[in-house]
């Protein structure tokens, strides 16, 4: 069974920015941010751009899924609390099958708009995503669907059809 104290996990298109850094992040008492996107981990350009959000002294990696695998397998990061960011579902439900405990899943924002099943303004999920979801939900994860700390969270079953 895998190893890896994950104390936030969302779904959100652009990863770690603003709102994620500032409103989410102080709460969670996390001490590492934890990016699993395999083109923005492809891409120095853009995982400088995307360090330049983090707080200063926090630590952070923004790896491929098979750099995360291997590191979580490894037990490479102990005991530290992980704040954890992807673009898809589908992450979250493969870094679950590792052995990793998710508790919530709050979905943001996603690259898709307009298109597959809506949970908000700013969400939607394709089937696939859908069928990770559920994963997730066998598993033991409460799903939710929050833009901001501000906006009320809504369970993402509630909204899905």
């Amino acid at each position: 069974m895998a190893s890896l104290n994950v104390v936030f996990a969302r779904v959100d298109n652009r990863l770690m920015h603003g709102i994620v850094m500032t409103q989410y992040y102080p709460a969670t008492g996390a001490k590492r941010i934890m990016v699993i996107d395999d083109d923005t981990a492809n891409n120095p350009t853009r995982k400088d751009m995307m360090n330049l959000a983090k707080p200063a002294g926090t630590a952070s990696s923004i790896i491929t899924f098979e750099k995360a695998k291997e590191n979580i397998l490894a037990d490479k990061y102990g005991d530290q609390t992980i704040f954890l960011l992807a673009k898809s579902p589908k992450v979250f439900r493969d870094v679950a099958k590792l052995g990793v405990k998710i508790n919530r899943l709050i979905i943001g924002c996603t690259d898709l708009l307009n298109e597959g099943h809506k949970l908000s303004d700013r969400a939607f999920v394709t089937d696939e995503e859908v069928e990770a979801m559920k994963e997730l939900r066998d598993m033991g994860c409460e799903i939710v669907v929050q833009h901001n700390p501000q906006v009320r969270a809504v369970d993402a079953w509630s909204v899905l059809k």
